[in-house]
């Protein structure tokens, strides 16, 4: 049987060819890059990368199946740890996948009964329990012993990793699922999630970091963080600092959007709001939305009119026929009427089915409970407030429950004030240099956020290993060398002293400080791989060079750089500067002529950089 194209006729037979084809590239290229060259002998972890919402799920089971023909015989697809999601994962599977020996967490007499004949999906949540008592059943049955095993991680980044690391202990999951995987004869680790900056960060020695990336672009008709969070602020942004009554704009909007769905033949409308973590804020805007309501249904034939009728001129749906504007308030009165619109709570405090939010016209407020793993269907507004004194990029991120396929761009609002539309705006730079790396196929890749934004939780990060870089701090080596001092003053023949400066190709810079020999306290490769990620943002990168020659500075002083040339350099903020020194050597520096860098990265960003030593 051939796996992947059975599973490839089965999406074609439901009408998505597109999807067909992008899986098969994704999993053709996998393939053949990295499952082909498996050793059956070694311990590896990889990462599928995609964007929030674009379709993970498909391109999971694509290399699942490609794996299958090229030989492995047993999967391990582990969801986040939560009942629902598993089930519904258990589920897909079973429709989506033929040929295989398909277990849930109950099922371990199936799993040994069946003995490899087929090959085998086990569908478990990361929970510590469950993941215990699979890697007794694993090393029980003895059948890993002599094969290999392809654990498949939905969401990698959360729960996975050792939360314990910074106290020299293992959290519960990451225990198990390293005795999981070094319980067979090898493995293949395949990391899952559109947010890896916590991957990114860990170091080779933890076991966690990936071997290997591949990126699968996201499909046709996928509204992500280019539409909804470029530079410049896009239609679809509302900021809430311009409205007198947030929450009845909010109200209007989605009645007219609802009212232009339904009527023309949608099933579903959704809004949300997400303003904070705390139970007490839910019920503040549930009653806040219920008041407003109620004024629309007060005035309805005046000023709720006028209004729908006013945010009417602003929707221009692309998906579907643009209903009249009479008709639209004549729908609008009718929802307000019949009282047929839900205002539903989802938090910690309220069981919630999908059922309820898959038809009709939905207000949904939340908190924690509107992030990884949860659709919201027909999603067209949004109102996010969620704020937090240290905000991490991809809890942020993996709130965006705006990302999708089913969105109309014609009409979507995101309701958000300007702090975070910025912060949501750096994450998507950032997220966009993330790809631009992965796809130039650039190793060591580099993470930058501004200040005050962390990458993402703290108790992840190994303090040892991860050492963060100023920008808009000057570093230079105390006990530096060059491999040729000749070498590098013909290079710097064309840029005289005399000049203030001179602008340059990154990459020149980048050329020049290879020739430096670094002593410790200079992270030379973390200056070069950030370099690097800038110029696979833009190949052109341009920077600044200051040349400076005979320069009497005395080793070990604690400053490089006299006053004049350390404000030239702070008047290019948004730079990579280097400055060259060549000293005279008469104060130190090995007593040579030595040519010193002194490189300053553009400021107000941390850039993050992991050490191995």
């Amino acid at each position: 049987m051939q796996y992947l194209k059975t599973y490839l006729q089965k999406i074609k037979d439901r009408g998505n060819v597109s999807l067909a084809e992008s899986i098969s590239k994704t999993a053709e290229a996998v393939g053949e890059s990295y499952l082909k060259s498996f050793s059956f002998t070694s311990h590896e972890v990889g990462l599928l990368f995609g964007n929030v919402q674009s379709g993970k799920t498909g391109q999971m089971f694509g290399i699942m199946c490609k794996a299958t023909d090229l030989g492995f015989p047993a999967f391990l697809l582990l969801t986040t740890d939560n009942v629902v999601l598993q089930q519904q994962t258990l589920d897909r599977v079973k429709a989506d996948l033929e040929g295989f020996c398909i277990c849930g967490e109950n099922d371990a007499r199936i799993f040994t009964e069946n003995s490899l004949l087929l090959p085998t999906i086990v569908v478990l949540k990361k929970n510590a329990r469950m993941l215990k008592l699979w890697a007794n059943i694993f090393n029980s049955t003895g059948f890993m012993k002599g094969n290999p095993l392809f654990i498949v991680d939905d969401e990698a980044d959360a729960a996975s990793l050792n939360t314990l690391v910074n106290r020299d202990r293992q959290s519960s999951i990451n225990k198990y699922l390293d005795s999981i995987k070094n319980g067979a004869s090898s493995s293949l680790y395949l990391q899952v999630t559109g947010t890896p900056q916590a991957l990114f960060l860990q170091t080779m020695a933890s076991g966690w970091h990936p071997y290997f990336t591949y990126y699968f672009q996201p499909g046709e008709g996928y509204l992500g963080g280019d539409f909804f969070f470029p530079k410049e602020k896009p239609e679809c942004i509302q900021l809430l600092e311009e409205l007198e009554n947030p929450t009845r704009s909010v109200a209007i909007r989605h009645i007219a959007c609802s009212a232009q769905v339904l009527a023309s033949g949608g099933k579903v409308c959704n809004c949300l709001f997400h303003p904070s973590v705390r139970q007490a804020v839910h019920a503040k805007f549930e009653k806040e939305v219920k008041e407003n309501l109620k004024w629309c249904a007060d005035h309805l034939a005046d000023d709720f009119a006028s209004s729908i009728k006013s945010e009417y001129e602003k929707i221009h749906p692309q998906k579907a026929e643009e209903i009249s504007s009479e008709e639209i308030v004549k729908y609008a009165k009718e929802l307000i009427q019949t009282n047929d619109i839900k205002v539903i709570v989802m938090n910690g405090k309220s069981d919630v089915d999908s059922t309820e939010y898959e038809t009709g016209c939905n207000f949904v407020i939340g908190g924690n409970t509107l992030g990884r793993g949860v659709t919201f269907p027909g999603l067209q507004t949004i109102y996010y407030t969620r704020t937090s004194k240290k905000p991490q990029a991809d809890t942020m991120w993996q709130h965006s429950r705006m990302f999708g396929y089913d969105r109309d761009p014609g009409m979507m609002k995101v309701f958000i004030d300007e702090n975070l539309y910025k912060l949501f705006s750096d994450i998507n730079a950032t997220n966009n240099a993330i790809i631009a790396q992965v796809e130039r196929g650039i190793e060591n890749i580099k993470i930058y956020y501004p200040e005050g934004l962390n990458p993402t939780r703290k108790n992840v990060l190994d303090n040892d290993h991860v050492e963060l870089l100023s920008g808009g701090t000057n570093y230079y080596p105390n006990y530096p060398d060059n491999d040729s001092i000749e070498g590098i003053s013909k290079m710097m023949e064309p840029f005289s002293s005399e000049e203030p400066y001179y602008q340059v190709s990154l990459r020149l810079i980048k050329e020049l400080l290879r020739h430096i020999i670094p002593s410790p306290d200079f992270k030379l490769k973390a200056f070069c791989s950030v370099i690097d990620t800038m110029l696979s943002e833009n190949p052109a990168g341009q920077g600044i060079l200051i040349a400076r020659r005979n320069r009497d500075v005395a080793q070990g002083t604690g400053a490089l750089l006299s006053p004049n040339d350390w404000q030239l350099g702070a008047g290019f903020p948004s730079k990579v500067v280097l400055t060259m020194y060549q000293v005279t050597g008469r104060k130190g520096w090995g007593g040579k002529a030595l040519w010193v860098p002194n490189i300053k990265l553009p400021e107000d960003m941390i850039y993050y950089d992991i050490t191995e030593e």
